[in-house]
């Protein structure tokens, strides 16, 4: 009953706007979690959604690709890897391919069993090809922090890292995309918190919303941007209250501004946006 309402809201409020509403969700999750629930089948017609770079996988450019199966066809190395990079191509081969033809790559579930391979073939050089936005930054922080406390000194990463606000800014930016609201991440948010998503509202005044998952998520997300856009007041919400807080987790955050600083970086299909990516600190070269 819950969602009928909000839907039911949703087509209220967007009468009461003139032409279509174009709305970006930023997450790859929140796209898949759209298709699956069949929301864009129960919104209005002109209320358009569009797909955001939110998406780590896909957003990895091919160099890094390529220098990961390049380390990984070096004696004595073992790259690991998360499973949904293995099919991403580079210039000539994916993982996949790559580990056809004899380079040893294992799939990891967590930066913590990378480190446990290494752990276990102190003869082998163990490289942790890390990507991912800031949900998944901190873990590999502290996966280098466990590194270093228990000596294993055959453990590596390339960090191939991206973080979303620089992303967006670059979006914002640019003359050939046009949207009348965000649909900022779920995940995203419960690290970095909304703070760093101020600047969309204060410098470019389009409306935002951090929001959760489930289908009544994405529907009042929606429908709280529709809101704003009505009332003509952009503002950055937190729908998804039970996961996301202003501040964020400092903790993680900590640990991972410890480990890692910012960086220009490359995105697949953008190109190289600034101080969009994290690169381990000098200090931790080694």
């Amino acid at each position: 009953m819950k969602e009928e309402k909000i839907t039911k809201k949703i087509k209220e409020l967007k009468d009461s706007i003139n032409g279509p509403v174009r709305l970006m969700e930023v997450c790859g999750t929140h796209t898949v979690a759209i298709f699956r629930h069949g929301i864009r089948d129960i919104l209005p017609k002109d209320i358009i959604l569009l797909s955001g770079p939110g998406c780590p996988v896909c957003v990895t450019p091919i160099k890094d690709v390529d220098m990961a199966i390049a380390l990984s066809r070096l004696d004595n190395v073992i790259l690991a890897t998360f499973g949904d990079m293995m099919r991403v191509p580079g210039s000539k081969h994916s993982f996949y391919d790559a580990q056809a033809e004899g380079a040893v790559i294992r799939i990891v579930y967590s930066p913590m069993d990378a480190l446990k391979i290494a752990q276990e073939n102190r003869d082998k050089k163990i490289v942790f090809f890390a990507t991912g936005f800031e949900t998944t930054s901190p873990s590999i922080a502290g996966t280098l922090f466990e590194a270093e406390r228990s000596g294993a000194d055959n453990f590596y990463i390339y960090s191939a890292h991206k973080t979303v606000p620089p992303a967006l800014k670059a979006l914002l930016d640019s003359d050939d995309v046009r949207v009348d609201g965000l649909i900022l991440p779920g995940h995203v948010s419960t690290i970095i918190g909304s703070r760093p998503y101020k600047f969309i509202v204060s410098d470019y005044r389009v409306p935002s919303v951090i929001t959760g998952f489930d289908a009544g998520d994405i529907l009042e997300g929606i429908m709280m941007l529709l809101d704003q856009l009505a009332s003509n007041n952009p503002a950055l919400e937190i729908q998804y209250k039970r996961a996301v807080k202003e501040e964020g987790n400092q903790k993680a955050l900590s640990m991972m501004y410890e480990y890692f600083e910012p960086c220009d970086a490359n995105w697949r299909g953008i190109g190289v946006i600034p101080q969009s990516g994290l690169k381990l600190k000098d200090t931790y070269s080694r």
